[in-house]
């Protein structure tokens, strides 16, 4: 990382910053916009926005997925939207442009890695943008709708985004949390594994972390090609998870689930196992990052019983 990158950002005057709103990372999205030209199509934005978090390493402020087009950040399209709703940007034909209001708060912070970078890409845009970010860094591009075409006389190129494939699973069950995960490195992980089909087992699907609320965590999957499913019956009631102060207390508490909840939801169990049988790699979901403080573990046993001695389960 270049000294210019650790350089701390001048911040907005403090009435400023109350009325806005705005966290660093959003100041930050603001500047590289305005660095662009203020104005910048979808497409070469998330691109753009794609390499320079590349370039800034662990300190980016957004992580991305191999989508349609490429790499892509759901939560940048969060932050725009709520940039919209502050009046700093506006949708103009499917560009990503400032308001007056958005390049004048752009103006009060100054970030001299992004200006250096906006000036190295300046004439970077398009077909020539999109192919050096497959050429550069090819498993992002190994969902692209697009890659085929930007590629066309790149054999090596479209070699290696083959080769960054994750390979086909076989018929699988897996379990995973999204506790401390990003959404992008939540489903990250779901693509490394070659996960076919999320199953949700959260009792009422919503979440105040970003992207795990059930319809933007569905849309997140749909969007990878994983199809989603929720299975609210599998829950646990938040009321029963008061008071867990131990191992013992969660152990207290999921043995009784699997006595009472389990014993009577076969069928939601029955159509896990078909999801199995019929060749998905199933990932079983819910909030706790480990399987032995979340019900979870209890679901991936029992169905794993169904499904035979020599059937075993793994673990994100």
């Amino acid at each position: 990382m270049s000294s210019a990158a650790k350089q701390p950002l001048r911040r907005l005057p403090n009435v400023q910053r109350g009325s806005l709103q705005l966290s660093e990372r959003q100041r930050r999205l603001l500047r590289l916009i305005a660095g662009l030209g203020n104005s910048i199509g979808s497409l070469d934005f998330q691109k753009l926005l794609f390499l320079y978090c590349q370039e800034l390493g662990a300190t980016a402020d957004y992580e991305f997925v191999p989508y349609r087009f490429g790499a892509f950040s759901y939560t940048s399209y969060a932050d725009r939207r709520k940039l919209i709703a502050q009046g700093l940007i506006e949708d103009i034909e499917g560009r990503w442009q400032l308001t007056p209001t958005g390049r004048d708060a752009a103006s009060h912070f100054q970030d001299t890695h992004v200006r250096d970078f906006a000036h190295r890409h300046r004439g970077l845009r398009g077909d020539t943008l999109v192919a050096e970010t497959y050429r550069r860094y090819p498993y992002f591009a190994i969902r692209s709708e697009i890659a085929h075409r930007v590629l066309s006389k790149d054999r090596k190129a479209l070699a290696e985004i083959e080769a960054n494939r994750p390979p086909a699973r076989a018929t699988s069950l897996t379990s995973i949390g999204y506790e401390g995960r990003t959404l992008e490195s939540y489903l990250n992980a779901l693509l490394g594994a070659g996960v076919t089909l999320l199953c949700d087992v959260r009792r009422n699907p919503i979440s105040r972390k970003y992207g795990f609320a059930k319809s933007t965590l569905a849309h997140a999957c749909d969007g990878i090609g994983i199809r989603y499913e929720h299975l609210p019956e599998l829950g646990i009631p938040s009321d029963q998870r008061h008071g867990l102060a131990c191992q013992a207390d969660y152990d207290a508490l999921f043995d009784e689930y699997e006595r009472t909840n389990l014993a009577k939801n076969e069928p939601a169990l029955t159509q896990i196992r078909a999801w199995v049988r019929a060749g998905e790699a199933v990932a079983v979901t819910c909030f706790e990052r480990l399987p032995h403080q979340c019900h979870r573990h209890k679901v991936i046993a029992a169905v794993t019983r169904r499904l035979g001695r020599n059937f075993a389960a793994t673990s994100l």
